[in-house]
């Protein structure tokens, strides 16, 4: 099993900036790649940035680009999502998810999730 856990979120005003941060551990595995997704209120879980793990190829959605980076660190097997510029819309719950291989199978892991909450 794999233990995915996010940190970082919290309470901004509109215009400032948070970093998340989210950790894979467990039984040994090999990383494929993680991203970030968030769910607001009453609305469906949307993606929101994604780095592989080789060659840390970044994907972002429209909506954060120039303003959101991920970043990841190999050794801590760890990624983080820089949020600037942020606005009461990105207000939503931050789920990290990992896509790892254990023994040659592909598997999909999500943390608990960390709160966002821009005032405006």
């Amino acid at each position: 099993q794999v233990q995915v856990v996010e940190s970082g979120g919290g309470l901004v005003q509109a215009g400032g900036s948070l970093r998340l941060s989210c950790v894979a551990s467990g039984r040994p595995f090999s990383t494929y790649r993680m991203g970030w997704y968030r769910q607001a209120p009453g609305k469906e879980r949307e993606f929101v940035a994604a780095i592989n793990w080789s060659g840390g190829n970044t994907d972002y959605a429209d909506f954060v680009k120039g303003r959101f980076t991920i970043s990841r660190d190999s050794a801590k097997n760890t990624v983080y999502l820089q949020m600037n510029s942020l606005k009461p819309e990105d207000t939503a719950i931050y789920y990290c998810n990992v896509l790892v291989t254990i023994a040659t199978i592909l598997g999909s892991y999500w943390g608990q999730g960390t709160q966002v909450t821009v005032s405006s």
